[in-house]
């Protein structure tokens, strides 16, 4: 037999006949991805205990099996379920799905890897109201750990997954198990609310690291405020985005602006609320310039939109909204919404949507509930549908899974300083890239921190067809890159991209193999993620 089947055969005696999965469509089903290609797994094992993921680990040490641990399989964009290399077992971390505490007076979670965005909403709203989970434009089905694992963020004040995160448990490559912070001291009382312990920090280690397997983490929530206000920034001029991110930085770095912000480009939004005009284009690809600015003027969008929430006491939001409205409003339109205010425009709209009046203030306003909601830590699927924008044949009904139709999808994401020149040096340097390879430029600043924002982009494209597959990943590898050698470094990386952030010689890169080699000497965990070989 060869050392999947040997490995197979073990975790079948050692698991059960239920927990290990071979059949052939299965595989493949775990194989798809929205990146050009993807990889094959020789199995797909499903534990439902931390016992289980150490069983699998030590059973793949012995035979030489590489393993794969994903959380959900919802990385899209980045290598959903797949492998970085062919015939690894996928450990689907699905099934350890259990929300192990909620504490309602100090405000944090104990969860496992496969807890979903919707499944601890739900939660949370129903056993700790006070507070707000942080959440991702994924999907409701897209998992918690899996977007912290990858250093992923949302939009709260809490919108840094990273610093909300407060203790591990972590299965090494060898089957052992590791308690961060305090939570190796038996009967500590702080393992989920101080996140250094004492020593060497070492949760850092198995964030976007191929080190260990997370089976328990603890997640800060967002204490809900008094006054929420949702804002939106029209600007129609494209040197107005240099301006208002140097008016925007000083709110930021005072904490005026304590949400992350999101300023992005008309075609964000057409990607979000709509589909590439095929006909009306006559299939040229990117989107011409005269009908760009007619779709922009049809939505009544500006060339960048700027959206984000204020947050705090009532006092502290009325004071908020002035400032940014001294600091920006010049710039553009600025709109202020709150509870009271949707609730009537929704009403309105309802009234006049049936008569086929405001077709585009509809449309709109349809975009803006999802996007209000998720600055409340609310899980929509409204993002997910931009994922579509390039299909051939759009779907008619809304995507839940990219792979049911044929999405093709390669995010970018570099990290920028919050300056102004620095965004215009980015768009100069990456849409004419986008553009010869045929593909329109959505991109969003996010202003994650008081410091810096990331860049995210994507290449948007249609896998039935084979020139688009091709030309989207040369795309990805010339931006990419460009991005790197102008100083612009992603802030993660696809499976596709892992070659070009371990450059050779990189001091880096040699430590981080150091310790790859000292816990995973034989390389079985995740060979090929982040560290490489």
């Amino acid at each position: 037999m060869t050392v999947s089947e040997n490995a197979i055969h073990a975790w079948t005696a050692a698991l059960g006949e239920g927990k290990v999965d071979a059949s052939e469509a299965s595989c493949a089903r775990y194989g798809k991805t929205t990146l050009p290609s993807g990889t094959t797994p020789c199995c797909i094992l499903h534990p439902t205990t931390q016992e289980d993921v150490q069983t699998i680990a030590r059973i793949a040490q012995e035979h030489g099996q590489p393993i794969y641990p994903i959380s959900g399989g919802k990385n899209w964009g980045y290598g959903d379920a797949c492998a970085p290399e062919e015939h690894a077992a996928i450990i689907d971390l699905g099934g350890m799905n259990r929300i192990l505490k909620i504490d309602p007076a100090l405000g944090y979670v104990v969860i496992e890897p496969g807890v979903t965005q919707q499944q601890l909403y739900e939660a949370v709203r129903a056993q700790a109201p006070d507070f707000w989970l942080d959440v991702t434009g994924a999907g409701p089905n897209a998992t918690i750990v899996g977007n912290i694992m990858e250093r992923g963020f949302g939009h709260t004040p809490y919108a840094d997954h990273v610093r909300s995160t407060c203790g591990m448990t972590v299965v090494l490559p060898d089957g052992r198990l590791l308690e961060t912070g305090f939570g190796h001291y038996p009967g500590n009382k702080t393992q989920h609310l101080y996140p250094y312990g004492v020593g060497p920090i070492l949760d850092g280690l198995f964030y976007q690291s191929n080190l260990g397997i997370v089976t328990q983490v603890g997640v800060w929530l967002c204490p809900r405020p008094e006054a929420f206000c949702f804002f939106v920034l029209k600007l129609f001029e494209e040197d107005h985005l240099d301006l208002a991110i140097e008016a925007l930085r000083p709110l930021r770095m005072k904490g005026i602006l304590n949400s992350a912000v999101h300023i992005g480009n008309d075609l964000r939004v057409f990607t979000s609320i709509d589909k590439y005009p095929w006909a009306e284009t006559a299939g040229e690809t990117p989107l011409p310039d005269a009908l760009r600015q007619k779709m922009r003027a049809e939505m009544k969008l500006g060339v960048w939109n700027v959206t984000g929430s204020l947050t705090g006491t009532h006092p502290q939001v009325g004071e908020a909204r002035r400032r940014l409205k001294r600091a920006c409003g010049h710039l553009g339109k600025l709109i202020f919404v709150d509870d009271r205010k949707l609730a009537l425009g929704s009403w309105v709209l309802s009234k006049l949507a049936p008569f086929g009046l405001l077709k585009s203030l509809v449309k709109n306003f349809q975009g803006l509930v999802p996007n209000y909601g998720l600055l409340q830590g609310v899980p929509t699927d409204m993002p997910l549908q931009s994922v579509g924008w390039r299909l051939r044949i759009p779907p008619t009904e809304p995507i839940t899974n990219p792979h049911d139709v044929h999405v093709g999808l390669i995010w970018l994401a570099p990290v920028l300083p919050l300056r102004g020149e620095d965004a215009r040096q980015l768009l100069t340097l990456v849409e004419p890239l986008f553009h010869a390879h045929g593909f329109d430029l959505p991109v969003t600043m996010t202003l994650l921190n008081e410091r810096s924002m990331v860049a995210v982009m994507n290449v948007s494209f249609d896998k039935s067809v084979a020139d688009d597959v091709d030309r989207a990943l040369a795309c990805y590898h010339t931006v990419t890159d460009a991005l790197i050698e102008a100083g612009y470094i992603p802030y993660r990386s696809s499976l596709a991209g892992m070659g070009h952030i371990a450059p050779e010689g990189d001091m880096f890169w040699e430590v981080a193999r150091d310790i790859k080699a000292s816990l995973d000497p034989a390389g079985i965990l995740a060979p090929g993620r982040y560290i490489p070989r």
